[in-house]
């Protein structure tokens, strides 16, 4: 992604760079947030109890979901609904051209912390250590990163949360805490 779709860039550059100097937008965005997806389905596809007996059952030629597949697909469909909510409500409020600053501001923030998904990937699988102890610590790393990235959004110098206040509130609650209270339901109940 790097050398093609933002020309050479050093990760200094691609994280400092602003968004009117800023090219391929888009497929930067997409590829960062597929690998988001990816390397969050392959941390906690360990977790899931089970595949629910629904989903178990949805066979396509012979082949059915494992906890693996069955967590990136939730994941992928997470990320899915939340972005196009997103954009909905960008649209709504009058801000549709925020929209583009917004997941311009986004990839950065995703792509720093797929780095740090891909680190907590090779530690988890590649290194003994107690599963269960780092399940605790897993949530406290993700609770930490969302309450920083609420934050990040809120005090980001573009400016991509709206302007009036309770469409900060709206937007904080309505597509950053229940959706992930959603995803946080479909995988572990």
């Amino acid at each position: 992604m790097m050398n093609i779709i933002e020309r050479g860039a050093n990760l200094k550059d691609f994280l400092l760079q602003k968004y009117f100097d800023a090219s391929n937008n888009l497929p930067s965005w997409i590829i960062t947030s597929c690998v988001m997806a990816l390397t969050l389905a392959v941390l906690i596809s360990q977790y899931i109890p089970i595949v629910p007996k629904k989903v178990a059952d949805l066979q396509v030629l012979g082949y059915q979901l494992n906890k693996f597949g069955y967590s990136l697909i939730a994941v992928v469909l997470f990320y899915l609904i939340k972005t196009t909510l997103g954009f909905i409500f960008y649209q709504s409020i009058g801000d549709g051209k925020k929209w583009m600053v917004f997941y311009f501001t986004s990839t950065k923030f995703y792509f720093v912390l797929s780095f740090l998904l891909i680190i907590l990937c090779v530690t988890h699988y590649y290194f003994p250590i107690d599963r269960n102890k780092m399940f605790l610590y897993y949530l406290f790393f993700f609770s930490f990163v969302f309450i920083f990235k609420v934050f990040f959004y809120l005090f980001h110098k573009n400016n991509v949360l709206p302007e009036k206040w309770y469409y900060k509130f709206l937007y904080i609650c309505t597509l950053q805490i229940a959706p992930l209270l959603l995803l946080w339901k479909v995988l572990f109940f």
